[in-house]
């Protein structure tokens, strides 16, 4: 481990993230000129090689960085597969394998309760030996969330948490990462898959994480209730980090995602081996 790497870990322990994080959120939403969006955004997409030919609108457009950030994608920059799942995002598959007989997962060598995960125990049992993937979002993803599968969503849990970061830094030296930092767990029920979870796993810097499907687009603390459910198909926009963060898909027995790991897009089957991406 380098001298810089310790540093930094040490300094992560000792900084008030959850406050750090919202100073910074507030001011990627300050609405500024259109060149001064222009220089930010074109500066930031050609130091971490984001692909702008694929945004909706050209850097000038956006009125915040917030708002480049979070872009939406001009219509045919993604193909939807039409296989039953699907990657909820753009990004990386950090890990994917079996959930064990006692609700847990391994990512990275660590093991993670599902229950903890996703807020809920007794929700966790039904994923007794079904699969997960585990998706990262770096600085040059595209950061909307898909739905992965098609099915209707009654519940989002809110679980409180840090927010600590999600690369290597964090894997390395925060244990139990991912069930220690806030995160969104949206619950879609299908017809032949049961009930597949999404989570979405904040970060320092995240100022927020959006549920488009929630007035607002906040998840409170515990269970809300979306009544009537709402239908969703593969593909279809669920959430929003703003800035970068780590999405982890859960599934009941019945379904082997495809054991590779590297990178994808959102749409691209979560069910076969080969894959192609463009980056």
């Amino acid at each position: 481990m380098s001298v810089t790497t310790f540093a930094a870990a040490q300094l992560l322990r000792v900084l008030p993230r959850v406050r750090l994080s919202r100073a910074v959120g507030r001011l990627c939403e300050k609405e500024l000129p259109p060149p001064v969006t222009h220089a930010i955004a074109s500066a930031y997409a050609k130091a971490y090689q984001v692909n702008l030919d694929e945004a909706a609108l050209p850097p000038s457009e956006y009125r915040s960085f917030d708002a480049f950030f979070t872009r939406r994608l001009r219509e045919g920059a993604r193909r939807v597969s039409d296989d039953a799942v699907v990657s909820p995002a753009d990004g990386r598959i950090e890990a994917v394998g079996g959930i064990d007989e006692h609700s847990r997962i391994v990512a990275k060598g660590r093991p993670y309760d599902v229950g903890e995960l996703i807020g809920d125990d007794d929700d966790a049992e039904r994923y007794h030996g079904g699969s997960f993937a585990i998706v990262y979002l770096s600085p040059r993803d595209y950061h909307r969330v898909h739905s992965p599968v098609r099915g209707s969503i009654s519940l989002v849990r809110g679980v409180p948490g840090d927010l600590f970061p999600v690369n290597s830094i964090g894997e390395r030296h925060v244990p139990r990462l991912f069930v220690r930092n806030r995160r969104v767990a949206i619950c879609i029920d299908t017809e032949e898959l049961g009930r597949v979870t999404l989570v979405m796993v904040g970060a320092v810097i995240v100022g927020r994480i959006t549920v488009s499907l929630l007035p607002g687009g906040d998840a409170r603390p515990g269970d809300n209730v979306l009544d009537p459910p709402v239908s969703v198909d593969r593909g279809d926009e669920v959430g929003i980090f703003h800035l970068g963060s780590t999405a982890v898909l859960l599934l009941e027995r019945g379904v082997e995602l495809a054991g590779s790991t590297g990178p994808i897009l959102y749409g691209e089957s979560l069910l076969r081996q080969s894959r192609v991406v463009e980056r």
